[in-house]
Formats: structure tokens, sequence, C-alpha cells
């Protein structure tokens, strides 16, 4: 059996989905794909975690990797979401009815392998479209599909470094740890950006929605120079400075410059076009909104890129 499951971009709610306040998490259509016909070369954490000893299937990561490098596009979690609905012995009368399956399962071996974190790119690549997504006390999560406003245009651009989402999380934890009151009033201007992006996004307001990432651009910057931590690295902070208004540059999820966000009614400017490609930076041609888990046919899969 063959499926694919697609990779996703965090908009809004980094760092503060942790703390109860809603994350957009939107599937791109950029898939990994898995075939149980043959057994995989490499068995990741996540998925390893989730079939406890069964054999796992063969993936193909490489749509979210560039020269061998992941592109921050949630490929754990694809590669899981992927593996698991390829795995599964049986058919299923509808993609929800796969997706239903496997949700739950999927949610928990990713926490179990990384230790925790909200779950939002699992519920991306597994129920695909854009989702508000909220995390409640019992750490379960509240799902929400919506739509992008049509006059919302987002920008993906890479970066040529990797982030390393644990770190800079590990960074913001030891923070809360040595200046509790000090991390709860960095968090709660993050969630309330993040709670009024989300109603924003359900109004489809597209320029409160830019202001909203704006503030939370500036929050992540505050809670990164407090944490000692390159979540606003200085190539993001060098091209939010060109961004005019009614734009808002930011990271994707946790941050680290590997994800560069452009969100604005208009397509960026060739002035900030040319600084990002002196930057090394890269725009990545992809949509958002894609579908989720699904299975396919697809041709040879390889387990390549984890």
């Amino acid at each position: 059996m063959k499926a694919c499951a697609p990779g996703k971009l965090v908009l809004s709610g980094a760092y503060s989905v942790l703390e109860g306040a809603p994350a957009i998490v939107s599937a791109v259509d950029r898939f990994v794909c898995c075939d149980s016909a043959r057994p995989a070369e490499l068995v990741t954490p996540e998925v390893g975690a989730a079939l406890a000893g069964a054999q796992a299937p063969a993936f193909d990561a490489s749509a979210l990797r560039v020269e061998g490098r992941k592109l921050g596009l949630g490929s754990s979690a694809a590669i899981l979401v992927a593996s698991l609905a390829a795995a599964a012995d049986r058919q299923f009368q509808s993609e929800h009815a796969l997706r239903q399956a496997i949700w739950e399962r999927a949610l928990a071996a990713h926490r179990q392998a990384q230790g925790g974190g909200s779950g939002v790119d699992v519920a991306a690549s597994t129920w695909g479209g854009t989702l508000i997504a909220r995390r409640s006390s019992d750490h379960s999560l509240q799902l929400e599909a919506v739509e992008m406003p049509s006059d919302l245009i987002v920008e993906v651009w890479a970066s040529p470094v990797a982030a390393s989402t644990p770190a800079l999380l590990g960074a913001v934890a030891r923070l809360r740890e040595r200046a509790p009151q000090l991390h709860r009033s960095l968090l709660e201007r993050l969630k309330a950006a993040a709670e009024r992006a989300a109603d924003a996004l359900r109004r489809k307001q597209s320029a409160e929605i830019i202001n909203e990432l704006s503030e939370q651009r500036l929050g992540f910057e505050a809670l990164g120079q407090a944490a000692g931590a390159d979540i606003i690295t200085p190539e993001v902070a060098q091209l939010a400075r060109t961004a005019p208004p009614g734009a808002a540059v930011l990271p994707s999820g946790a941050g680290g410059g590997d994800i560069v966000l452009w969100c604005s009614r208009q397509a960026s400017p060739s002035q900030f076009r040319e600084l990002a490609a002196t930057l090394g930076h890269r725009l990545l041609p992809l949509q958002l909104h894609a579908r989720g888990v699904h299975r396919c046919q697809t041709e040879s899969i390889s387990s390549s890129g984890s």
C-alpha cells in the first residue's frame, strides 16, 4: 500500500501554542510518500514509536529537503503519518476514515519520540488544509478547519542553514526556569497576538492577520534575546526591516531562520527579493492548504531523507 502526507507551515502561535494559545498551521503541497511493499532502510524515532517493532514502510521525503538538509516543513511528522497510512492493513471507505484511524496514534508516537511538543505538524500532515489548533489542559488538540483569505499572499523562503527546534525550545525552557516572571510576560504577549491572529483568520481579515504576525515577530525577537537564542536570526531581522507597511516577515514555527515567511496582500518587491537572494535565501514553489494524508499510486519509492 502506498500513501502520501503533506508537510506543513506554522504561520502563527509558535511557542505560545504550548501555553494554550491557538496556532495557525497549513499543509503544503510537498509530500512524503511511503510504500508498505518495501521495508524502510531508515526507521525514524517517531515511526519506531508508532509501529513498535512492526515493519516500517519505505519512504521518500526528498520533497521536504534541499541539498541534503531539511527545509523545516515538518518532515518527521509527515514521514510518521504517511508510514502509518501505508502500513494500515485494511481498506477505508473514505480519506476521513483513514485519517481518523491514524490520528491519535500518530500524535501519541510523535510526542513520545520528541519528548512533548504541540503536535500541530502531525495535525497538518493528517488532516491537511489550514487549521486553528489549540492544546487543551489534558494536552489533546482541538482543531478548527478554516480557509485562508483569498487576498493573503504567503511566500516561503528557504535559508541556506537548518534550524534546530529542540535547541530553541530548550533555550526557552531554561528561561522559564531561571526567570519565570519574564518568561510569563513574554509568552503572554505572544499569546495575545496569536489569539488576535486566529480571530482575524476566522473573519478573513488579511490586514489584521498581517499586523498580528508582525507583532509576533517582535515578540519572538524579545523572547530570543531573553533566552539567548536566535529565534529571529540577523538575516530575518534584516529582511523584516525591508518590508513596507502592510507586510509581515517572520520565521515559520520555532524560528532559527530555516524558513522565512513573507505575508502581505501583494507579492514581495524586487528590493526584498534581491536582499533575500544576497543572503542565500530561495523562494520555494509551493501552495498552502494542501490535501491531507491519502492513499496513492506513486512511482517507485526509496527510503531517503529523514
